[in-house]
C-alpha cells in the first residue's frame, strides 16, 4: 500500500461494485471506476471496464445536456474510443510486443481523464444551484431576524411596542442609492448568467418590489441601530446600580436555544432532533422542580411573603363577607378555627401537588417516548404504538381510545359553556364511531367482523360540531373585541376555539395517538395550576416554555424530519375523493397539531392569567422570535452545506418542515395580534 492512500469519491463506490460484480452500472450514477481495485486484471479487461463506465457516463450526459458534443469529457471519451479501437486491431493481429502494452497504457490514461471530466460535468449539473436567488432569500431572512433582535428591548417593554422606522428611510438618500445599486447588480447578474435563474425570470415589477423591500429593511436596521446608539449616550434619569437580572430559567432558555440552533449544522442531529427536544424539556422540568422546592422550603417563617399568606386568605374572606353584609366578628370562634384549619390543609395539599408536578410531567414524557419511535437510528425498534395497532390487540386499542376520549372531555370541558360541552361530548362520541366504522376500533357489543366503510358520515358529523364550537368561540371573541371589552367573555371564547381544535385533533389522530392528546392537555393543566401560577413567570418565559413543549409534542406524535412520517391519511378524513385545499389543511393541521395546540393554549393563558395588557404582545413577539432564529440560521447552514452527501435526504426535508412551520407560526401571530387588546385599543 502507498504511504499516502489515494482519495476517492463516495460516488465511485457504486460504479466499482457494479463492475466487479458483473452488474450494469446504475443509470444515474456519476461515479468513476476505482482502477486499483481491478489492477490485477489483464489490459483488455481493464480497457473494457473503463469503456463501460465511460459509455454509461456519456449516455447520461446526452440525456441531460443539449450541447453534449461540445463537452470536453465527451470529446475526450470519443478520442479514447478511437485509440481503443486501434489497440483492439493490434491485439487481434496477435501483436504481443512492447508497443501493444504502451499503447494500452496510453488508452487507459485517456479513458481515465475522460471519466474524470465526464463525472465532473455531471456532478456540476446535479448540484447546480441558483445561488443568486438563494442569496436574495438569505439577505431578506437575515434582515428580518436582525430587525427582530434589535426590537427586543422595546417589544418586551411595558408598552410592548414593535416599531419599525419605515417612513424616514423611504425618503432618505440611502434608500434610493441602495435601490439603484441593487438594480445594477440585478441587471449584471441576469445578463451574464447562462443557467436558469428564478429571480431573473420574475417580472421587472416584482423584482423591483423585492429590491425595494431589501432596501427598506436595511434602512430600518440602520435607523434602529442609530436610535439605540443615541439612547445609550443619553444620561439616565434614575441611575440605579443593579446586578444581573438573569435567573437560572433564563440561562437554561438561552443555552437550550443556542444549543439547538448549533445542532442544526449536523445531519445526525437533524435525524435525531427529537432527542434534543426531549432532553431540553426534561432539563426544564428539573429546573422547575428546583424552583418549586426553593420557593416552598427555602423561605423562612419570618419572610413577609410566607407569613402573610394566611392573612391574605382571611382578608379576602372578610371582604367577601362585607360585600354580602355579614358580620364576621359575630361569627363563632370555632367556625373561624375550622375555616383556618381547612385553608391551611388546602394550602398544604396544594404545595405537595405543586412539588410533585414536575416529576409527574417527566413520567408522562417518558411514557410518550415509548409510544412512538421516531428518527432514523432507533425507528426500527418496536414501540407501544406498534403493539396497539396490531390486529391481535384491537380490544386493548379500543379500550385505550375510549378512555382517552373520556379524559379529553374531562380536561377540556371545565371552561366551556353548556352548549359547547354538549357539542364536545357528541363530537368525541362521533370520533369513536368514525374509528369503529373504518375498522380501527370496535364497540363492546360488536363481536363479529363488521363491514368496513370510509366513515364519511361519522367524520362529517364530527366536523359539524368542530365548526359549531369554533363558531361559538369566535362569536364570543367578536363580542369582547367589538361590543364590550369583557376579559371573561374573551377568555371563554378563546378556550372554546381551543376546544374545537382539540376535537379536530382527536378526529385526525390515529387511535393509538390519542394518549398524546390526553397527556398534552394534562401537562398544560398541571403546569398552569401548579407551576406557572405559583412561580409567577413573566410572559416571555411562559412563551418559550410553551414553544419548547410544542416542539417536543411534534415528535411525540411520531413525526420526524423525514417526509415518510407525514400521515397523509389525515387529509382524507371525511372526504370521498381527493380535494386539494381541504386535504392540505387537514394534513398540515394533523402534522403540526402539537405546536399549534400549545400556541393557542399560550394565548388562552396570557389572556386569562396576566392583568398586564402587554402580555399578549410579549408572547406574540417571543413566539415569532423563537421561530425565526432557527429558521434563519438553518437557511444559511443549508446553503453552506449544499454539496453535503445528505443534502437531499436529510437537510432538504427539514427545510420543507421549517417552511410549513413558518407559515403556521405567521397565522398564529396574526391571531395573537387580533386578540391583543392593547393593540386593538391603539388601532
Amino acid at each position: 500500500p502507498p504511504v499516502h492512500p489515494e482519495v476517492v469519491q463516495q460516488t465511485d463506490v457504486a460504479s466499482t461494485l457494479a463492475i466487479c460484480l458483473g452488474l450494469p452500472i446504475s443509470r444515474n450514477s456519476v461515479g468513476n471506476l476505482i482502477l486499483p481495485v481491478v489492477g490485477g486484471k489483464t489490459m483488455r479487461e481493464q480497457l473494457r471496464f473503463v469503456h463501460l463506465n465511460g459509455f454509461q457516463l456519456s449516455t447520461l450526459l446526452q440525456e441531460n445536456t443539449l450541447a453534449y458534443e461540445k463537452d470536453p469529457g465527451y470529446e475526450h471519451f470519443k478520442i479514447a474510443e478511437k485509440s481503443h479501437s486501434n489497440w483492439i486491431k493490434l491485439y487481434l493481429e496477435g501483436n504481443n510486443s512492447e508497443i501493444l502494452l504502451n499503447l494500452g497504457k496510453k488508452v487507459l490514461k485517456q479513458y481515465l481523464e475522460a471519466l474524470k471530466t465526464l463525472s465532473s460535468s455531471l456532478s456540476k449539473q446535479v448540484a447546480q444551484y441558483d445561488m443568486y436567488s438563494m442569496m436574495v432569500g438569505i439577505v431578506i431572512t437575515m434582515e428580518v431576524l436582525l430587525l427582530l433582535l434589535l426590537s427586543v428591548p422595546k417589544a418586551l417593554s411595558r408598552r410592548a411596542e414593535f416599531e419599525v422606522p419605515l417612513s424616514p428611510p423611504l425618503f432618505s438618500l440611502l434608500f434610493y442609492l441602495m435601490c439603484l445599486m441593487l438594480g445594477a447588480v440585478h441587471v449584471i447578474v441576469c445578463t451574464s448568467t447562462e443557467s436558469l435563474c428564478y429571480f431573473c425570470s420574475m417580472s421587472w415589477l416584482t423584482a423591483a418590489g423585492v429590491m425595494m423591500l431589501i432596501s427598506v429593511l436595511m434602512c430600518g436596521i440602520l435607523s434602529a441601530v442609530a436610535k439605540i446608539y443615541e439612547n445609550s449616550r443619553l444620561p439616565l434619569k434614575n441611575p440605579v446600580v443593579s446586578g444581573s437580572s438573569w435567573s437560572e430559567i433564563d440561562v437554561l432558555i438561552l443555552a437550550g436555544t443556542v444549543g439547538h440552533v448549533l445542532s442544526l449544522g449536523a445531519s445526525s442531529f437533524i435525524e435525531e432532533e427529537h432527542q434534543t427536544w426531549y432532553f431540553l424539556i426534561n432539563t426544564l422540568c428539573l429546573m422547575l422542580g428546583h424552583e418549586l422546592c426553593r420557593s416552598n422550603f427555602l423561605l423562612e417563617e419570618g419572610d413577609p411573603q410566607h407569613s402573610t399568606t394566611v392573612k391574605q386568605t382571611f382578608d379576602s374572606i372578610r371582604k367577601a363577607s362585607e360585600c354580602k353584609h355579614i358580620d364576621i366578628s359575630a361569627t363563632d370562634d370555632s367556625k373561624l378555627s375550622k375555616v383556618t384549619s381547612s385553608a391551611e390543609f388546602i394550602k398544604g395539599s396544594h404545595k405537595w401537588i405543586s412539588l410533585a408536578s414536575p416529576w409527574i410531567i417527566l413520567i408522562c414524557c417518558r411514557l410518550l417516548r415509548s409510544l412512538n419511535q421516531t428518527g432514523v437510528q432507533w425507528a426500527h425498534r418496536p414501540d407501544f404504538g406498534h403493539w396497539l395497532t396490531s390486529s391481535e390487540h384491537k380490544s386493548e386499542l379500543s379500550f385505550l381510545a375510549a378512555v382517552s376520549l373520556l379524559l379529553i372531555f374531562i380536561l377540556v370541558q371545565r371552561r366551556c359553556s353548556l352548549v359547547s360541552k354538549i357539542a364536545m361530548a357528541l363530537g368525541l362520541l362521533g370520533v369513536y364511531s368514525y374509528r369503529a366504522a373504518i375498522g380501527n376500533v370496535i364497540f363492546p357489543w360488536q363481536h363479529d367482523s363488521k363491514d368496513i366503510s370510509k366513515g364519511i358520515t361519522e367524520a362529517r358529523f364530527v366536523y359539524v360540531f368542530v365548526l359549531g364550537i369554533v363558531f361559538t368561540g369566535t362569536k364570543d371573541l367578536l363580542k369582547s373585541q367589538v361590543i364590550s371589552a369583557d376579559s371573561s367573555i374573551k377568555c371563554t371564547g378563546l378556550w372554546e376555539v381551543y376546544s374545537g381544535l382539540v376535537l379536530l385533533s382527536a378526529l385526525l389522530f390515529r387511535p393509538h395517538n390519542l394518549p398524546v392528546l390526553v397527556f398534552c392537555l394534562l401537562i398544560q393543566t398541571m403546569m398552569t395550576k401548579y407551576i406557572w401560577r405559583p412561580l409567577k413567570f413573566d410572559a416571555a418565559q411562559i412563551t418559550i416554555m410553551h414553544y419548547w413543549f410544542g416542539q417536543a409534542f411534534f415528535y411525540f406524535q411520531g413525526n420526524s424530519n423525514g417526509i415518510a412520517t407525514v400521515d397523509i391519511s389525515a387529509g382524507f378524513v371525511g372526504l370521498e375523493s381527493y380535494v386539494e385545499i381541504p386535504a392540505i389543511f387537514l394534513t398540515a393541521f394533523a402534522t403540526y397539531a402539537g405546536p399549534l395546540l400549545w400556541a393557542i393554549h399560550l394565548l388562552c393563558y396570557l389572556s386569562s392569567e396576566f392583568r398586564n395588557s402587554a402580555a399578549v404582545g410579549h408572547g406574540c413577539f417571543c413566539y415569532a422570535l423563537m421561530r425565526s432564529i432557527p429558521v434563519a440560521v438553518y437557511i444559511v447552514l443549508v446553503t453552506g452545506l449544499r454539496y453535503h452527501l445528505f443534502i437531499w435526504s436529510v437537510f432538504s426535508p427539514k427545510i420543507l418542515y421549517e417552511g410549513v412551520h413558518v407559515f403556521i407560526t405567521a397565522a398564529v401571530c396574526l391571531f395573537f395580534t387580533a386578540m391583543d387588546q392593547n393593540h386593538s385599543q391603539k388601532v
